[in-house]
């Protein structure tokens, strides 16, 4: 991404952040100005009221807490600081300067588009009666308010959410270089995004780590193993009756004698649980619930796969699969990296 690019799109979400929707109306002259912007995007958020209430109540951050993340810094630096890697859909991603948060584009319209329609409503649900589930925060949905050459020719991305950043707090540790990150998905699934149709925009180290494996076990408490297990078999439950595939669970693991901070609630797989050896302190969220089986690229992709695999062979998909059985098969996954270990 180019630095005209980044500072461009870094600004128009820092503003969109501070733009109160219900104030803004569309004009002809204003549609305009815009379809000619190639970098520049007049972004608004999305069910702000909703999002504030998720923000405020269940997850317990202040808007003054969270504003806060999204303003330059005194040097006029960046509001965003763009991350050098890609997301396996071509993402692009920025960080808050204090690591608090993570900005990832949706730039897949089946993605974005099942996230609104089909996907929010449930979820802003399901988290107000679920308030320790590890599903990923995600506190804002921004998108493009007018159509644009940028979001046309797809320089510029029109769709994103906000989300809370997992490795919040590393910068600061002094035992930073041995925190290890983990993006686990079932082992025996064959992945065509990766294997079959990658997209051009997605580098080689990224395809290179699609599907981690963990070569240890995260040894519990028979209590927090309870725990967990009750909420990881909820959550994807919800996500299952919304036909999603090919989620994973993203794990951090770091020194126990660390103490990173959080913003927000302190349950415990955001600060970090400490393991029964002593010897490592996890974190974990479940993310990248986007593909739904029900939408017409996943139908279309899932025909198309079918008959590569009558010649290929390359066994089960994550997109050719059930939601039911791909939660089957990822429930089995996380019990397989958890023991209960009580010296």
């Amino acid at each position: 991404m180019g630095r005209r690019r980044q500072v461009a799109l870094a600004k128009s979400i820092q503003f969109a952040l501070f733009r109160d929707p219900k104030t803004f109306r569309k004009t002809l002259f204003g549609r305009i100005i815009a379809f000619f912007s190639i970098f520049y995007l007049k972004l608004l958020r999305y069910e702000p009221d909703v999002f504030r209430k998720l923000r405020n109540e269940i997850w317990e951050i202040s808007e003054e807490q969270y504003s806060a993340c999204f303003l330059s810094g005194k040097d006029k630096a960046l509001p965003l600081l763009p991350m050098g890697d890609l997301g396996f859909s071509g993402s692009t991603f920025f960080s808050t300067s204090n690591s608090a948060f993570l900005v990832k584009s949706l730039p897949r319209h089946f993605e974005h588009s099942f996230f609104r329609h089909d996907l929010f409503q449930p979820y802003y649900e399901y988290i107000s009666t679920h308030p320790d589930s590890i599903l990923v925060w995600i506190t804002d949905y921004i998108y493009a308010a007018y159509t644009s050459l940028g979001t046309l020719v797809k320089t510029t991305p029109a769709h994103h959410i906000i989300m809370e950043n997992m490795l919040c707090g590393k910068e600061k540790d002094p035992a930073a270089e041995k925190w290890e990150t983990y993006d686990l998905k079932p082992i025996d699934y064959f992945f065509p995004e990766r294997d079959l149709v990658p997209d051009p925009l997605v580098s080689q180290e990224t395809l290179s780590r699609l599907a981690d494996e963990f070569p240890d076990k995260i040894r519990l408490t028979q209590s927090d193993y309870d725990d967990m297990k009750w909420m990881i078999e909820a959550d994807t439950a919800f996500l299952a009756s919304a036909n999603a595939v090919d989620y994973s669970l993203f794990l951090v693991r770091f020194p126990a004698s660390s103490a990173p901070d959080v913003i927000g609630k302190r349950s415990k797989w955001r600060i970090g649980l400490a393991s029964t050896d002593g010897k490592w302190k996890y974190r974990a969220v479940l993310l990248d619930f986007f593909w739904a089986k029900h939408k017409l690229h996943a139908q279309a992709m899932t025909g198309v796969i079918q008959t590569f695999n009558v010649i290929g062979r390359q066994g089960p998909m994550t997109i050719t699969t059930t939601a039911d059985e791909y939660r089957e098969k990822f429930l089995a996954l996380v019990d397989s990296i958890m023991e209960v270990y009580e010296p």
